[in-house]
């Protein structure tokens, strides 16, 4: 199948002009709507014009699933093979060779690669893309490209790209760099409100697509959920609602999700067109509001909520909330509908709280994440003239935040009473894990107890859920009931015997899919283990250490 050839998207148009911004300037803050083709065509665009004659081009997404679906679509528009010339790299997986030239990876792992390397000597040009998501590690990565265009000011170029973020802001950030603009294809989507807030999101969005698919038109449904459990919930439900209408009533429908943990061989579904006289209804997270885009989307049915991690300093504790998106969020959405022709929005909520309600923009994660590992990440740099409670944020966390962070990291060693990194801190910050399991990771090596500890962590960092299966069947349930149970001991424990259960069956996957545990998640658990094992023994150099066996 010959590879499709590069879309005349409109940052094409602008291809001079972003040249020669960047030629000049060692820092260009580039503004592209929805669709302009910023993700994928920038780092061709300076590909094409020499800039990977002299280092590779980085380009960091903050999700992982992004890096990956942008990386393959700028691979099969080159026509090369990925993990060659492009390539990606993600906690635990790194698809790239000496050969990659243009690499897309999350902003956490070039984060990790500054540590062994501060002046990222091996780019050129480093894209930030999708800035105005705010996340923690490209706030941090906004500070240190500050430091880094100073020392490399001859040799580097860094360009930050984003759908909505104040331009303003960032240039004033970068000491008055320039601002492009550049406009997206657009059509206009007509916006229905609610007249109030449904009782039930799901069931809301439900009688929506029905209604669509009944009475309008040819042309994708996108539904925004606010993560896995709703997206597999309102997928099944869907699929019921559309194989109990009248036959003949509807065209054909397919229903896909569409989330960061689905494997990438489903992830790639979602991208192909839709067989003929077939409308597809995807079912997906707030990665699609910006991160990735999805052609032929006519019809968007938004929630108006979202899943947030937030942090609490007070007690210490995450909470995962469903909260209200902000308008700009809201806006986006909307925007997905409008990409191909004229579009629809449902938005499954009144206008006033539209209005009155929605926050102006999303709260950055910086301010309600821990900020324990990034603080340690910047100890580790060595940099002595960094003071941490006054590190060059685009927007500063709390006072209180930064000290919760420093009280953490001395309370588990990492750091001392005046504030200077310990040997154990700079162990733990070559672990690609958090803080408190790194330290868990170096007190079980001195308990004798690293090979079951590695276990927890790998499976932790996999994200393994236990999920109930849908099987009715006795046979099922028989089955369900070999999974150990943790003993009593609770959930890790639970975790650890689930692995070394699969262990003894030589890692069957067979043996996955009879327990209702995801392959996938199961496999990556091992090699994540595998890798934390290597990273391990690299960092002890000869010293003790006892991660093999079970």
């Amino acid at each position: 199948m010959p590879s499709p050839s590069p879309p005349v998207l409109p940052i094409s148009e602008h291809e001079d002009e972003i040249v020669a911004a960047v030629d000049t300037n060692p820092v260009v803050v580039v503004i592209g709507e929805t669709g302009s083709g910023k993700s994928t065509q920038l780092s061709q665009i300076l590909h094409r014009r020499g800039y990977t004659r002299r280092g590779a081009i980085a380009v960091t997404q903050p999700r992982r699933v992004a890096a990956v679906s942008v990386s393959r679509r700028v691979a099969q528009e080159l026509g090369v093979p990925l993990g060659d010339e492009v390539g990606y790299a993600i906690r635990f997986e790194d698809r790239t060779s000496e050969r990659t030239c243009i690499k897309y990876l999350t902003d956490g792992v070039l984060l990790r690669e500054s540590l062994s390397n501060p002046d990222l000597k091996q780019y050129s040009v480093i894209i930030l893309d999708e800035a105005h998501e705010r996340s923690l590690n490209t706030d941090i990565l906004l500070g240190l490209m500050k430091r880094l265009v100073k020392d490399r000011a001859s040799d580097l170029k860094v360009l930050i790209t984003s759908a909505t973020l104040d331009g303003l802001k960032v240039s004033e950030f970068f000491s008055g760099c320039p601002v492009l603009n550049i406009p997206g294809t657009l059509f206009p989507v007509e916006k229905f409100y609610s007249t109030e807030r449904p009782t039930n999101y799901i069931e809301s969005s439900l009688r929506t697509a029905i209604d669509i698919h009944a009475k309008e038109p040819p042309g994708d449904v996108l539904i925004f959920m606010t993560g896995k459990d709703d997206i597999d919930k309102m997928v099944s439900k869907l699929e019921e609602r559309i194989q109990n209408l009248e036959e003949g009533s509807c065209m054909d429908a397919l229903v896909l999700p569409l989330h960061g943990s689905l494997p990438p061989e489903l992830q790639v579904r979602v991208f192909a067109p839709a067989p003929p006289n077939c409308r597809r209804f995807i079912v997906a997270t707030n990665v699609a509001e910006t991160s990735l885009t999805v052609d032929g989307v006519v019809f968007v049915i938004d929630c108006g909520y979202v899943k947030q991690r937030q942090y609490n300093p007070s007690s210490g504790m995450y909470s995962l909330d469903v909260v209200q998106i902000s308008r700009v969020q809201a806006d986006q959405r909307a925007g997905r509908a409008g990409r191909t022709r004229p579009g629809k929005c449902y938005r499954l909520y009144p206008m006033s709280i539209y209005q009155k309600e929605f926050l102006e923009a999303t709260v950055p994660e910086i301010q309600r994440s821990s900020l324990a590992g990034s603080v340690l990440y910047l100890k580790s740099l060595n940099l002595p003239d960094i003071n941490i409670l006054k590190f060059d944020f685009l927007d500063p966390p709390s006072r209180e935040s930064l000290e919760d962070a420093l009280r953490q990291l001395y309370l588990i060693d990492a750091i001392d009473e005046n504030g200077q990194i310990t040997d154990v801190g700079r162990i733990m910050a070559e672990l690609p894990l958090e803080p408190s399991l790194s330290r868990t990771l170096i007190e079980a090596n001195e308990l004798g107890c690293l090979s079951q500890a590695l276990t927890v962590a790998a499976i932790l960092s996999a994200e393994i859920t236990l999920r109930s299966t849908r099987s009715k069947d006795m046979e099922g349930k028989r089955k369900r009931q070999e999974l150990p149970d943790g003993s009593g001991w609770g959930d890790h424990i639970q975790l650890l015997q689930i692995f070394e259960s699969w262990d003894q069956t030589g890692y069957d996957p067979r043996w996955c899919s009879d327990h209702d545990l995801q392959v996938r998640g199961m496999k990556l658990s091992k090699d994540v283990r595998n890798q934390l094992c290597q990273i391990i023994q690299k960092i002890a150099k000869g010293a003790p250490i006892f991660c093999t066996g079970r």
